[in-house]
């Protein structure tokens, strides 16, 4: 099978595709036909070597839609499931960015049924890391919340799910953005810097860190999308940072509000698998409202 890898870290241009042995399912995991597999930032830092892994063969790609094409035991899935999955991991020789994958059964759940694949494909990790985030915070209804980089997928699924936990949302985004993230649901926009101590709680999927750390009030949280990359706490405010952890229980949550209509999913363009160099050169330019997506 054919898959997408890099042997050497630089940029775009490094992404290989290779020819691999098809892997298969041990005890408690799922093989699944990849049907569609989205480009995330995590990527591009893989393969820029932020993340370490000299001298290894690491695969590329976290996110999966597609259909379950053989199970080990105990897994609880047949064949032909139609699935999304989180593929957790800087450091695998093999990711989603191929013809196949395996994952663990527990990080597996039914695909959304009122989107197409290459849609649901946009889902596991940045919704994940959204909800995970705001289970940090642990933010009560009628609470104020401000999410940083609330156009951005990490920062727009926040917003969303904000809103439909009854948070009150201020969206920070570039002024370009304001219809977007006002359409997600937020209550407020700004462009710039919220007033020192008035909001319960900052989701920052922007990295602002200590700047935006001032918005919250005494005793309020703070809570960062890059393991170990936020601020000490000051005034009382809780703080911390997520690293997204695969949670199949939770993913299948998240597809049901994407059919209940509570999430939006956001694609912004699609590249063949063979074409993941390409794709790589897209993501770098920026400028993008929605991931890119390749296909096997």
């Amino acid at each position: 099978m054919r898959a997408a890898v890099v042997t050497a870290f630089g940029g775009p241009d490094v992404v290989e595709i290779v020819e691999v042995a098809v892997p298969e399912p041990g005890a408690r995991q799922v093989r699944i036909k990849v049907a569609a597999a989205a480009l995330n930032p995590v990527d591009a830092g893989v393969r820029a070597g932020g993340f370490g892994g000299a001298g290894k063969r690491l695969g590329l790609g976290w996110d999966v839609a597609g259909t379950v094409d053989a199970t080990g035991v105990a897994t609880g899935w047949s064949v032909g499931d139609e699935v999304v999955a989180l593929a957790y991991g800087t450091a695998k020789s093999l990711g989603t960015h191929a013809d196949y994958v395996v994952v663990d059964a527990d990080a597996v759940a039914k695909a959304p049924a009122s989107v197409d694949v290459v849609h649901a494909a946009t889902l596991p990790l940045n919704a994940l890391t959204a909800v995970q985030a705001l289970d940090a915070l642990g933010l009560e209804a009628g609470q104020s919340l401000v999410v940083t980089g609330a156009a951005g997928a990490v920062g727009g699924y926040a917003v969303q799910l904000a809103v439909h936990r009854g948070l009150s949302v201020t969206a920070l985004a570039r002024e370009g953005d304001e219809e977007l993230v006002r359409s997600l649901g937020a209550a407020r926009f700004v462009s710039g810097a919220v007033a020192a101590g008035s909001v319960d709680g900052v989701l920052d999927a922007a990295l602002l860190g200590e700047a935006a750390l001032e918005w919250v009030r005494d005793g309020g949280a703070f809570v960062g999308v890059i393991p170990g990359a936020h601020p000490a706490s000051v005034r009382g405010v809780r703080t911390g940072s997520v690293e997204v952890a695969p949670d199949g229980a939770r993913l299948a949550e998240l597809a049901a509000l994407v059919d209940e209509g509570v999430l939006t999913l956001r694609v912004a363009e699609t590249y063949a698998l063979d074409e993941a160099a390409k794709a790589h050169a897209r993501l770098a330019e920026g400028g993008l409202r929605g991931r890119v997506v390749l296909q096997p």
